[in-house]
């Protein structure tokens, strides 16, 4: 059974950084796409970044949502199996509880912003930025 496990949540005020985690626990995950998405209270879950597969380049492809383009950065570790969301800038709105997914098909690239683009998702972890 795939597993992903987000960590690296946390309380910090508007202007800080953090830096998410998101590990996968099979040796298919190099293959597929990861996004992430947040929930806040009352609110349904939204996409906020996704990143394709490590192509034979090295590069992945990256897409945000346009509420985080310029302060938040994705990418992956395949050595580690790990794929990271650094946040920058954070602001009061972006208190959410963060989801990491996996896509539901081999080599797939950045730009799956729908829920049902994905097939394995995490736990979440806690995102709260204070004024």
């Amino acid at each position: 059974q795939v597993q992903l496990t987000e960590s690296g949540g946390g309380f910090v005020q508007a202007g800080d950084s953090l830096r998410l985690s998101c590990a996968g626990s099979d040796s298919e995950f190099r293959w597929y796409a990861v996004g992430w998405f947040r929930q806040a209270p009352g609110k349904e879950r939204e996409f906020v970044a996704s990143i394709g597969y490590i192509q034979w380049n090295g590069r992945s492809t990256t897409d945000y949502a346009d509420s985080v383009k310029g302060r938040f950065t994705t990418t992956r570790d395949n050595v580690s199996n790990m794929v990271y969301l650094q946040m920058n800038e954070l602001e009061p709105a972006d208190t959410a509880v963060y989801y990491c997914a996996r896509g539901s098909r081999r080599y797939g690239e950045a730009g799956l912003t729908d829920r049902t683009d994905y097939r394995f998702w995490g736990q979440g972890t806690q995102v709260t930025v204070s004024s």
